[in-house]
């Protein structure tokens, strides 16, 4: 097949780069000449990872791109791309096992998302010329050391048993202390992140409050004892912040990095039977995210809000903690934002709450976690003895200036 054929043409960028003669080995293999569609999927896919265009290869533009399905369709009931992925990672697999198993570059898929990847090839090791087989018999004669341990003495071979035995404890002890010391080593985003992008199994819920009203004669929140509101009446449920928009696409960023994806819902469509399987994030105060409003932990910091005034309440203040966090209405120069990690709906899973005042005050907690800095001073606080992450509440505040958050800061934590 030409270029010309393919329903996604590759760009002059990716077809110059070094890595493109391997795609093109890859593409003609006899697996992937049978194979015409996963072929266009194999060329579609390198293209955005040697441009370097992550947000190119997600579910729904290569739905479009290489499965001709219409913009905006529906991946959780058409999943094309799902299943396409699983075939073309078999057939890479297959080329540079059998076909390929002389190249010194490997692509690969990894499970979670559809960007490529290349790598280097790593070589199979030699088996050990020393190993029992030889010494037992075999065609390679065994090494002077070898014979010299069968000639010695009986007692000298028990010592230098209780020496090896002794070796072998010490490199166990420096083995565990080197993964310690690179759980303490590993960078503060990937450390605090790490559950949340180890799998594909994140839910993130952003707020979309319930007006009524619509937006030509004003919008309000619609009352909260209204009962199942959604597609009936004058209730609007399409509406989210500046602020949350930031955020999802701050995080957006951060798992492609990782190579990590998560599912997206507006927390009035969540269900709680899926909450349950799922790593959750949420995004949004208590106001307009409803999510939150059932969630099972007793929290030590709540949002309350009153005629002209909004606030967190500090249940059990510490020493130099304020009971109450309260922003100016006019001018807005300061907002507060709850943030937690919690323990999830099940054992094993886990919970991030970025619960702001306003908009603003949600967007510079999701930034104060995509940030290396600022993550750093948080890891000091909620690090346990052994390198893990603490479970904790705290409370957020952050300067405003031309309505975008300018700098945030930790005014109070609590460790769970």
């Amino acid at each position: 097949m030409t270029h010309s054929q393919l329903l996604h043409e590759p760009s002059p960028e990716a077809q110059q780069h070094p890595h493109w003669e391997l795609v093109e080995r890859v593409a003609a293999s006899q697996g992937f000449r049978s194979s015409p569609r996963l072929r266009d999927f194999l060329y579609y896919v390198c293209d955005c990872a040697l441009r370097n265009a992550p947000e190119e290869a997600t579910e729904q533009q290569i739905g479009m791109h290489v499965f001709r399905r219409l913009a905006g369709y529906n991946s959780s009931e058409d999943s094309i791309v799902r299943t396409q992925a699983r075939g073309l990672r078999q057939k890479l697999t297959e080329y540079f096992n059998e076909e390929g198993a002389h190249e010194e570059t490997i692509i690969e898929m990894p499970k979670g998302h559809y960007l490529l990847v290349f790598r280097p090839r790593v070589p199979v090791a030699e088996p050990d010329r020393f190993s029992d087989g030889a010494l037992s018999g075999g065609n390679i004669p065994a090494s002077p050391a070898a014979r010299l341990q069968i000639d010695l003495p009986h007692p000298l071979r028990r010592w230098r048993l209780y020496l090896l035995l002794l070796l072998g404890g010490v490199v166990a002890a420096l083995a565990a202390w080197e993964i310690g010391v690179s759980i303490s080593r590993r960078k503060p985003i990937e450390r605090f992140w790490a559950p949340f992008v180890a799998d594909n199994n994140s839910l993130l819920i952003y707020s979309n409050a319930l007006f009524v009203g619509d937006s030509t004669n004003g919008l309000r929140y619609a009352p909260v004892t209204v009962p199942s509101p959604l597609g009936s009446g004058n209730y609007v449920d399409t509406y989210t912040g500046i602020g949350e928009l930031t955020s999802v696409y701050d995080l957006t960023r951060l798992f492609d990095q990782h190579h990590a994806t998560f599912t997206l819902k507006r927390s009035l469509l969540v269900t709680w039977d899926e909450a349950k399987l799922n790593n959750l994030i949420f995004i949004g105060s208590i106001a307009e995210n409803s999510s939150l409003r059932v969630l099972p932990n007793a929290m030590d910091f709540s949002l309350t809000a009153g005629s002209g005034f909004a606030g967190i309440v500090n249940h059990h203040p510490r020493p130099g903690e304020q009971a109450l966090y309260s922003r100016p209405e006019h001018p807005l120069t300061k907002d507060y934002a709850i943030l937690a990690l919690l323990p999830g709906l099940q054992s094993g899973r886990k919970m991030l709450i970025f619960s702001g005042l306003t908009t603003m005050g949600t967007q510079a907690a999701v930034e104060f976690t995509c940030r290396r800095d600022t993550l750093q001073e948080l890891l000091k606080i909620v690090t346990g003895p052994k390198g893990e992450l603490l479970p904790f509440e705290a409370v957020l505040e952050t300067s405003i200036g031309g309505d975008v958050p300018l700098q945030t800061r930790i005014v109070a934590i609590h460790l769970r």
